[in-house]
């Protein structure tokens, strides 16, 4: 099979295969007694996709797919209950149930969408649109606008797995990367699996300036915005024919949700919103009446009532809360200080036996700024209601592994001063954090009090963190 990519590490050999899988994206099989078995989706995650992908050179994990998205073909499943901590050189390296014992059938095998070593960043990026960056020589680097066509874009898409392409932006839109130009003068025909495939300068061979990246806006694109949204909570917004629009909240549900959260990486759905509980957008109302079963990889794949066909007003917008976000189970509500506005409260109680469970969002962090990524960026917390930054006074490495593993990035491997992400901008919440390194949450550590440290943002702190590849 020409789609088969076999790799040994640690007397393993691993393949990504099935109906619709490419080189670095389908069903996971493992090789034992001369036999080619699956794993099997129970508790299958992010992490035990990034060992996959990383095993496989096929860069980080986009997604963790389950219920033999890619179409099971043997009913011989070897791994059961594989939990990986994401940092394993093997899969057979990670904790697992006994071998050969597992507790589903065939229709629930475990697969996995790799980057490729590729990916879509810069300001105002989602995961289906961005400056196109690809890892060259253990660093990443930028592809210049030079010959750049739907062609170039349309491989990048497919190859990230988002559909193809609708616009390829010129002129650094998505803002000018920093660092390497890798390649130059891409031309593909648009049917290659891979960017590096096609015709090129040679990597390293540029002619062109700052500000000539090139950028891609794929199909599959979908975004949260609004009052109060964070990368993985808000108003759920798609991109159709050059327009970006919101989604009417009839027939809105848990299974539509997590079609949403599985699309932006962003794991599992925890409330599906309605009535514009992340204000109301403006403009298009794109979609209505969605009706998805949870499987589909994109939201537009659910059943619909058509594009622009529903007459209603944005009150009704539907909004998103994914388990990416960090959130905390209270058993007694009254024993934690939460923010007043009844926002900060889902609305849905959920009575389990004789309790009342109340999900309450706290401790938002993000990273932001100039470059950043998911693991790398300026740190900004959220309290009463605004985004703030952190001041670098006694900044360390202690903070900034509190920071990393709270967004679920790993360790800290650098704890950068100085705005080395750029400048924030409004209110600068906390001063003199300091961390033992042992704390859950960064607000948990020492610090002079909610906004009471004077500074100014050319002193911003940010984090490196080992879940991300990217070195400066």
């Amino acid at each position: 099979n020409p789609n088969y990519v076999v790799l040994g590490l640690s007397g393993a050999k691993i393949i990504l295969t099935g109906s619709g899988s490419t080189r670095c994206s389908g069903r996971v099989e493992i090789y034992h007694n001369n036999n080619w078995m699956s794993v099997s989706d129970y508790n299958w995650d992010l992490n035990d996709a990034e060992v996959v992908c990383r095993q496989l050179n096929c860069g980080t994990a986009l997604e963790a797919l389950r219920s033999a998205h890619f179409r099971a073909e043997t009913e011989q499943i070897w791994l059961d209950n594989v939990n990986c901590s994401g940092n394993e050189s093997s899969l057979n390296e990670c904790q697992h149930s006994e071998f050969g014992r597992h507790k589903c059938g065939y229709d629930r095998n475990a697969g996995v969408i790799c980057s490729d070593l590729i990916r879509l960043a810069g300001s105002g990026s989602a995961r289906c649109s961005g400056r196109v960056e690809i890892y060259h020589n253990n660093i990443w680097g930028r592809v210049s606008d030079g010959g750049w066509d739907l062609n170039d874009a349309e491989v990048v898409c497919r190859q990230l797995n988002c559909g193809t392409a609708l616009a390829v932006p010129h002129s650094a839109h998505f803002g000018a990367g920093t660092g390497q130009f890798w390649l130059d003068n891409v031309a593909c025909s648009g049917t290659e699996s891979s960017l590096t495939e096609c015709k090129h300068s040679g990597f390293g061979s540029h002619s062109c300036g700052q500000g000539q990246d090139a950028g891609s806006f794929c199909s599959y694109l979908i975004r949260l915005a609004g009052s109060g949204s964070t990368r993985c909570s808000g108003r759920v917004e798609i991109y159709h024919k050059n327009i970006w629009g919101t989604v009417s909240d009839y027939n809105w549900d848990l299974n539509d949700a997590d079609v949403v959260c599985r699309q932006i990486n962003c794991g599992s759905a925890v409330d599906a919103l309605q009535l514009a509980y992340f204000g109301e957008g403006t403009g298009q109302i794109w979609l209505s009446d969605v009706t998805c079963s949870g499987n589909e990889s994109s939201l537009t794949e659910c059943e619909h009532s058509g594009w622009g066909n529903y007459y209603s007003g944005h009150y009704y917008d539907v909004g998103v809360i994914c388990s990416g976000d960090k959130m905390r189970t209270l058993l007694d509500i009254s024993a934690y200080s939460c923010v007043s506005n009844e926002k900060s409260f889902l609305y849905n109680k959920i009575n389990i036996s004789k309790f009342c469970y109340v999900l309450c969002l706290i401790d938002l962090i993000r990273l932001a700024g100039f470059g950043s990524t998911r693991c790398s960026g300026r740190v900004e917390v959220y309290h009463n209601n605004i985004w703030g930054t952190v001041s670098d006074f006694n900044w360390d490495l202690n903070n900034a592994d509190v920071v990393c593993r709270q967004i679920n990035c790993g360790s800290a491997l650098e704890a950068s001063r100085l705005a080395y992400f750029g400048e924030g901008t409004g209110q600068i919440w906390l001063g003199d954090v300091t961390c033992s390194g042992n704390e859950s949450s960064l607000t948990e550590c020492q610090h002079s009090g909610w906004g009471n440290y004077y500074s100014e943002h050319h002193y911003d702190v940010s984090v490196i963190c080992s879940g991300e590849t990217t070195f400066r």
